[in-house]
């Protein structure tokens, strides 16, 4: 059997791969190992559970409860709320560890269970060994007034609304901006239109009405065609596209076009420069953020510092190099200055306080990076550890990069859980970036063929 933790915590189909059982049993272990590691001994331990609106995670949340109290765990029930916002409560309240049961962008009959340490911030992978090491054994269960009791703290919330709006400043005030929300059916549906409108702005939401079911269908950061239309329909200054658990953030100009990760990432990075809230004028970002948002950062004086892609990459690289600023390009926009992990509505609102102060449209703000058409080829069956050592490839690798020059780029990327190797080009047009990547992708197929 394969590590049970992934990257973002325990995922899998509910019911199918992620059962009542083993939200149980994990959450048993995780007691264990995070109660002790926390204050247990001098009283008895706390954990703050959320969860995003997925039918799924009704019984997952109950098995998780379960869990905990059994093991002597005091447990806080925040309900629906977004990851960030778990992850803040976690450290407001002083919590041993929290919990958040979400998918985030994935569908619906998926969902997952994360664990936060002390602080809200993400496990270490020794914590995540211990807590799946730990699973199944045998333990001693408490009785009478040592087991965990249960209550509800859902006003908990407002105080991560208030913390929200008060990272932008009371002054600065968002009157005037009218934005489209699309809130994913997800975790934010109250949050995200609450925190914009407490700051002045007039706020339409769309996909706000989670039933349980709909959460990311057709909607949210990974579906932006009904923003799009909103935005346009509505004449809005601008939309904001969330994700299930809201650690994302994507945007929409006036005009329907989009806004990326990396230029989201490219606003901000210019916008704490300027203002003296860059640390080390250094931002963070992943080797798959485009060469246009690199080169933008270096003409800004700013050092983009690039990481493997995956959140906790960019995470690892922020605490080693006390960084303010890091993300990626999906919109997974880390402020570390007011979050410990990506925080979508507090991205939006750093993103409209900024069209506020500086008198420009979303556009006008993006334009400060030119995004280099990007061409990305999956390259399946294939025989990826070799990827770095082929002779034949290298050599095609190196031609490619020589034919681009400065104008652009190759990464190939061996996928970490499937047998494909990832080929991305970028080039000054998008027919070259094209013709490059299919030509890299069919030295992929024979050079590394199984």
């Amino acid at each position: 059997m394969g590590r049970l933790f992934g990257t973002d915590g325990v995922r899998g189909r509910a019911n199918e791969a992620l059962t009542a059982e083993l939200a149980l049993d994990l959450s048993v272990a995780a007691a264990h190992v995070l109660g002790e590691t926390g204050a247990f001994g001098a009283r008895p331990a706390i954990a703050v559970v959320g969860r995003d609106p997925r039918a799924s995670g009704e019984f997952l949340e109950a098995a998780v409860v379960a869990g905990l109290a059994s093991a002597g765990i005091n447990v806080v029930r925040l309900g629906v709320l977004p990851t960030p916002g778990v992850a803040y409560l976690t450290g407001s309240t002083q919590a041993d560890f929290g919990v958040m049961l979400s998918a985030s962008h994935n569908p619906m009959p998926d969902n997952g269970i994360k664990f936060m340490a002390r602080g809200g911030v993400k496990l270490d992978d020794s914590l995540e060994d211990a807590i799946e090491a730990r699973m199944g054994q045998p333990w001693q269960r408490p009785t009478g007034a040592g087991v965990g009791r249960v209550h509800d703290e859902p006003a908990l919330v407002e105080d991560y609304v208030s913390h929200l709006i008060a990272s932008v400043g009371h002054p600065v005030s968002l009157e005037g901006l009218k934005v489209v929300v699309d809130c994913a059916n997800g975790a934010a549906f109250q949050t995200g239109p609450t925190a914009f409108r407490a700051q002045g702005a007039e706020v339409i939401a769309i996909h706000a009405s989670p039933d349980g079911i709909n959460i990311n269908d057709n909607c949210g950061s990974t579906h932006m065609g009904d923003l799009r239309e909103a935005v346009v329909a509505h004449g809005a200054d601008l939309g904001i596209a969330l994700d299930g658990d809201a650690d994302r953030c994507l945007a929409v100009d006036a005009t329907g076009e989009i806004v990326d990760g990396d230029q989201i990432l490219a606003i901000l990075a210019l916008a704490m420069k300027a203002d003296g809230q860059l640390r080390g004028d250094t931002v963070v970002a992943t080797v798959m953020s485009n060469l246009g948002f690199v080169n933008a950062m270096h003409a800004a004086g700013i050092t983009p510092e690039l990481t493997k892609v995956g959140d906790r990459y960019v995470l690892e690289a922020m605490k080693s190099g006390n960084f303010s600023l890091g993300g990626e390009q999906s919109g997974h926009v880390v402020m570390s200055d007011y979050a410990t992990t990506g925080d979508g509505v507090l991205t939006g609102l750093h993103l409209m306080s900024r069209m506020a102060t500086s008198g420009q449209s979303m556009a006008e703000l993006a334009s400060a990076m030119t995004r280099l058409p990007q061409v990305l080829i999956n390259v399946n069956g294939v025989d990826k550890s070799r990827a770095a050592t082929d002779a034949a490839l290298s050599s095609a690798v190196a031609e490619a990069t020589r034919e681009l020059g400065s104008s652009g780029r190759v990464l190939l990327r061996p996928s970490g859980t499937e047998s494909l190797v990832r080929v991305m080009v970028e080039a000054g047009t998008a027919d070259h970036a094209q013709r490059v990547a299919e030509r890299l992708a069919a030295v992929v197929r024979t050079s590394l063929s199984l």
